[in-house]
């Protein structure tokens, strides 16, 4: 256990979680919605600190980001748990272990020194917080996150975007990436199908980029559900309206969990949903989960040129110089270095 961070105490023994947009009251011996945060005594204690239930070694294409250290290495963790209930959840698993399982917390213990001298070893140049909302184990992942700042090795949030603002800017100093979903542009899909709200998370979008963090955002299309032309139209001219030079991924959902009504998503939509934001204004759209379509290379804004070629998490081609196009040398935004 670890003494959690973000929290008020609050009547007849109860705690408020103020981690996460959910602001949870917590009774004596209860936990969050999480599953993973537990008042004890008129203290919340994290109790994922360093239970790691998955350790790998991604490409960094996997997040998925597009403009930070293309082909690099990215040491990615994870413990139980998470904030958000949605029904499609490919990670569920994990993500929903605690609920599923009376509560049980599982996990082998690491230290954030042993996660940070891992990434260093295994000659990865980031960290990646994922395959959970990496939110509800922040102790112990602000502390790698310092640790980490200290050996030059980047950080990386994957995430879901409901933390609240006070974690926001408590994280960005330490912060060089997120990818954040947007799964939809309705009160309507969130509340149904992830049991949360969709203001928060555009906020936090906005928000994660004017305290100067790198931010790619991510839709998966779910047929009748988040694929109409309109929907699809409004993200791009939120994205546009933060930084027209902001990444967006809209990937194919494929049925899985409690969502096995639905058909995979036609790349005929993804296509579609590209072509949406490029129209919108966006200077770099990717189709994501279909490999081989084309939609997946990053081209100049300026002239057309192709600068990036990819074949899913793979780099075939890197005509970046420096940054810039290697045609006509204008700035293409992201981390690169």
């Amino acid at each position: 256990m670890k003494k959690a961070l973000f929290y008020r105490s609050g009547k007849n023994g109860e705690v408020i979680c103020t981690l996460c947009n959910h602001q949870c009251h917590i009774k004596e011996g209860d936990r969050g919605i999480c599953g993973v945060r537990e008042n004890r005594e008129v203290t919340l204690y994290s109790l994922v600190y360093g239970r790691l239930v998955s350790e790998h070694i991604d490409p960094i294409e996997k997040k998925p980001m597009f403009h930070m250290l293309p082909a690099s290495r990215s040491y990615s963790i994870s413990t139980v748990g998470c904030n958000f209930r949605c029904l499609h959840c490919q990670n569920y698993q994990i993500s929903q272990y605690p609920r599923m399982h009376g509560g049980t917390i599982p996990g082998s213990q690491a230290t954030p020194e042993e996660v940070v001298d891992a990434a260093f070893r295994q000659v990865c140049q980031s960290i990646s917080y994922t395959y959970v909302e990496p939110t509800i184990f922040y102790e112990f992942a602000y502390d790698c996150c310092l640790l980490a700042r200290e050996r030059a090795i980047k950080n990386i949030f994957v995430s879901n975007g409901y933390m609240s603002p006070d974690v926001t800017r408590h994280l960005a100093p330490v912060l060089d990436g997120i990818n954040i979903d947007i799964k939809a542009f309705t009160d309507n899909f969130y509340r149904k199908v992830c049991k949360a709200r969709l203001q928060p998370v555009l906020d936090n979008v906005r928000l994660m980029r004017e305290l100067g963090v790198w931010v790619e955002v991510t839709t998966l299309i779910i047929p009748e559900w988040n694929d109409s032309p309109a929907e699809l139209r409004d993200i791009a001219r939120f994205l546009k309206s933060v930084d027209p030079a902001m990444p967006w991924h809209v990937t194919a959902f494929h049925p899985t969990f409690q969502m096995t009504d639905r058909n995979p998503t036609p790349a005929s939509t993804l296509r579609l949903a590209r072509e949406i934001g490029l129209e919108e204004g966006l200077r770099f759209v990717y189709e994501g989960n279909i490999p081989g379509e084309g939609g997946e290379n990053t081209y100049c804004p300026s002239c057309g040129a192709e600068l990036i070629s990819r074949f899913g998490f793979t780099i075939l081609r890197n005509n970046l110089a420096d940054g810039c196009c290697h045609v006509c040398q204008a700035t293409i935004e992201g981390v690169w270095k």
